[in-house]
């Protein structure tokens, strides 16, 4: 019979793991991408007011979406904010004025709340066959792995030293190998005083309402392009992430959910908050916990560190991107091998469509842009093209 004291330490390492990997996946959302918000901002002429409005916004809002999905699902339901998105606003938003930018994150935010309604999404998904969907996830989370050696070039001694820390924490316990690679990175970062706390400052956000123009301007540059964007870069990619570790939450509630939260947040600034792909893979991997039925307990995490940078606006969010680019990408490379390996695996196992499968893989990883939209979808395109015609018909659940 175990003692009290024994069962408290399992449960608190049954805590810290799926914790870590949310706080890994927040870290690495900041410090990776946030970037692209701050760009967006600058290029729309926000003032530091409406930046740390747009903040809160999407930092509350994923926050919550992430939280309450996760606790009714009892799955790491992982939300985020659209990335491809804020990268396509930075060009956008400068030739569209603010009221009428946020009138369109309304209509694009209206079309996911009927899209989950309707349930049309899901029916589309079953026509994916798996092999394809497992390619298709392996070529976007390529560039990540990727990154974590290429890292070596700009930064040879963190990078090799977190690779080395990765290798000999997964020989002794899996368990903590992206753990140690946090921690022991972020102490060698401030022995080296690498990490810039120039522009770290607690202060309170305050949300900022900006009242809604609608022009059919902003509706077919910004709107549409927003909505097909999120759908395809975002939603589409992160079902994918939770369907390869066995998880089968409906889609319905997501869409439905993060809609009526980005309509909710629209007005203060936020542009869509969605379903989460690379840092969704991080939680929803067994480097957050063996047993999957536990992995939900870090989509709760990653909300409530969301919440805490909500709260704390611009200061704490340039704080994640005061770690130094090398640091932010070996971690992400290392914390989604798993992923990677589990997905490519999958990919090959089909015989049958594994050249598909493979050509999934390789237009995903390639990162295609054609007419404003992204890899993923491009991706998946071409690969069920192949598969049609390779093996003549498309599987169906």
């Amino acid at each position: 019979m175990h003692s009290p004291q024994h069962s408290l330490r399992h449960y608190s390492s049954d805590l810290m793991h799926p914790v870590i990997a949310g706080l890994v996946s927040v870290i690495v959302n900041y410090g990776g991408t946030f970037i692209l918000i701050f760009q967006a901002a600058k290029a729309a002429g926000l003032s530091p007011e409406l930046t740390a409005s747009w903040v809160w916004s999407i930092s509350i809002g994923v926050g919550i979406t992430g939280i309450l999905l996760s606790w009714l699902s009892r799955e790491p339901v992982i939300t985020a904010w659209s990335t491809p998105a804020a990268a396509f606003l930075i060009t956008a938003l400068a030739a569209v004025p603010y009221a009428e930018a946020i009138g369109a994150y309304l209509l694009s935010a209206l079309a996911f709340v009927i899209l989950g309604l309707t349930g049309y999404f899901e029916k589309l998904i079953r026509f994916i066959p798996p092999s394809i969907a497992s390619g298709l996830l392996a070529g976007i989370l390529l560039q990540f792995g990727i990154g974590a050696f290429s890292s070596i070039s700009i930064d040879p001694v963190l990078a090799i030293m977190l690779f080395l820390i990765y290798l000999l924490a997964k020989r002794i316990s899996a368990r903590y190998a992206v753990v140690s690679v946090l921690v022991f990175g972020f102490i060698f970062l401030l022995l080296q005083a690498r990490i810039d706390f120039s522009g770290f400052a607690l202060q309170l956000a305050s949300p900022v309402f900006t009242a809604p123009e609608f022009s059919v301007n902003a509706l077919l540059s910004v709107a549409l392009p927003l909505f097909l964007i999120t759908l395809t870069g975002q939603y589409m990619p992160g079902l994918l992430v939770l369907r390869n570790d066995g998880y089968q939450t409906g889609l319905r509630p997501i869409l439905s959910l993060t809609g009526l939260g980005s309509l909710i947040m629209a007005p203060f600034g936020s542009h869509a908050f969605n379903l989460a792909a690379i840092t969704a893979a991080i939680c929803t991997g067994p480097e957050s916990h063996p047993d999957p039925s536990k992995r939900w307990i870090a989509g709760i995490a990653a909300g409530i560190f969301y919440i805490l940078v909500g709260i704390f606006g611009v200061t704490l969010a340039a704080l994640f991107t005061a770690f130094p680019a090398a640091f932010i990408s070996t971690l992400a490379g290392l914390a989604l091998l798993g992923s990677i390996a589990g997905s490519l695996a999958n990919a090959m196992s089909d015989s049958a469509a594994r050249e598909a499968s493979l050509i999934t893989f390789l237009a995903a990883a390639a990162d295609i842009s054609l007419f404003g939209i992204g890899g993923a979808f491009w991706g998946l395109v071409f690969g069920l093209i192949s598969y049609a015609i390779l093996n003549g018909k498309f599987w169906k659940k």
